[in-house]
């Protein structure tokens, strides 16, 4: 009868490790659950991992269970990109549907694997399957795997392994991914017809600066026979020869401004700054602003109630948040958590959230119902970006057009500032011939 090798916890926390001596792997899983333990991992002996791996070194074959392609590091960005949030939060729910029905872990993974079309997903699921049936717990496999899935997802399966528990933090993963995707598309959708306007004025502009505006300066030229031009006319054809002559420079200027902006952003007192504007800047402020408390509630909630250490969640929160504003608060909370006080007091020196927040989590601190809050907190600010992306819609839209008009009025008034001039100067010669006749 083989032997099988395990490590569980007990009900107190304390890992054990042992041998068994069963005909199946599901049998010691059985075997281990009637005394008492959460096993974590079960491997038959012979298949122990670091033995197999030297008995492939030693005779040059592959690990048993695993492909020697596998092993293969090929660092080739579309084959090890990362996936799409909306695709991993439909693998997610999927995976807590099938957890929730009573469908094995494995099996469950071996039917969303089958049935995936995201090529990267499809292989790394394949990975899981083969460190899970190889006796690793589900978070050990998904640890193999950072850049597909992140800490907050890794520390979550974890907490929900060690309490038995993880349909259910499955099923709380999967609805705060479907709530950051909902969140997150709003702010998208509300995004899309200013950056649509603004793409349509650019070409406007551009069209009217190369082709339409040159043609106007010999016309006027024969026009006003040597006469100078208004200054504001001169400007705007001084501008469309520039773009019409130098383009290739011209768009070499724009492409390095948006370059050094991108390395600006990469120095964190760059990304300091930029992140400070966002939350100041008029119209889109607040709904940024919004967005990033929600977001952390929303996260911290959920890493808490899941049964995630504070400490650990505050970290996997400050690198989650997306804001170096908003990072930096969450900084000073873990170190006042870590000297044993509160959460409140560095909230509120933080300046980013607002007093409401501040108390409701000072409430949910007393009363021992932080995650409870947190939640409560994350619901009402998503409602708020709701309202907020629909008044800023409402108000954009009148901007963009004001400024539309702006630009393209400007260029006509400056084309018909000549034709003024010129119209001025013969009304005036008309006038002085026909008093020179009376």
């Amino acid at each position: 009868m083989p032997k099988f090798q395990y490590v569980a916890m007990d009900s107190r926390g304390k890992e054990t490790k042992g041998t068994l001596e069963v005909a199946s792997q599901n049998e010691a899983i059985g075997r281990l659950k009637e005394m008492g333990f959460f096993p974590t991992k079960v491997v038959e002996a012979e298949k122990v991992p670091d033995k197999a791996d030297k008995k492939a070194k030693s005779s040059g074959a592959a690990p048993r269970g695993k492909k020697r392609g596998k092993d293969i590091n090929i660092n080739i960005p579309f084959l090890t990109g990362r996936v799409k949030p909306k695709v991993m939060t439909a693998f997610t729910r999927q995976l807590a549907t099938l957890v929730d029905a009573g469908l094995p872990l494995l099996r469950g993974m071996r039917v969303l694997e089958r049935q995936e079309r995201n090529p990267t997903l499809k292989r790394v699921l394949g990975d899981i399957s083969v460190a899970i049936e190889g006796g690793s717990t589900f978070s050990e496999a998904l640890a193999q795997h950072p850049k597909i899935f992140n800490r907050l997802y890794i520390n979550m399966v974890k907490a929900g392994e060690l309490g038995g528990v993880l349909e259910v933090v499955l099923n709380r993963l999967a609805e705060f991914m479907e709530k950051a995707q909902k969140i997150k598309g709003k702010v998208v959708a509300a995004m899309f017809y200013p950056v649509a306007v603004m793409t349509v004025a650019v070409v406007i502009l551009g069209v009217l600066m190369v082709f339409v505006v040159p043609r106007f300066e010999q016309i006027f030229k024969d026009m006003l026979e040597g006469r100078p031009l208004p200054g504001f006319t001169r400007l705007v054809l001084d501008i469309a020869n520039v773009i019409k002559d130098h383009f290739i420079i011209s768009a070499g200027v724009v492409f390095g401004a948006f370059v050094l902006f991108r390395l600006i952003l990469k120095w964190r007192v760059g990304r300091l700054l930029f992140d400070k504007f966002k939350l100041h800047m008029p119209v889109l402020g607040p709904v940024i602003s919004k967005v990033a408390i929600a977001r952390f509630t929303r996260t911290l909630g959920t890493l808490v109630s899941s049964g995630v250490p504070i400490l650990q969640a505050l970290t996997i929160v400050k690198e989650t948040s997306g804001n170096v504003v908003v990072s930096d608060a969450v900084a000073r909370v873990h170190e006042s958590v870590k000297e044993g006080e509160t959460i409140t007091a560095p909230l509120d020196a933080a300046n980013v959230f607002p007093p409401m927040v501040v108390s409701m989590v000072d409430v949910g601190e007393q009363t021992g119902a932080l995650p409870e809050m947190l939640m409560k907190i994350a619901d009402t600010y998503e409602d708020e970006v709701d309202n907020a992306v629909s008044a800023m819609t409402s108000l954009l839209e009148p901007i963009m057009i004001v400024f539309l008009a702006v630009i393209v009025g400007s260029i006509v008034i400056a084309l018909f500032l000549p034709l003024i001039d010129l119209i001025n100067q013969l009304g005036g010669s008309d006038g002085g011939s026909r008093d020179g006749d009376e």
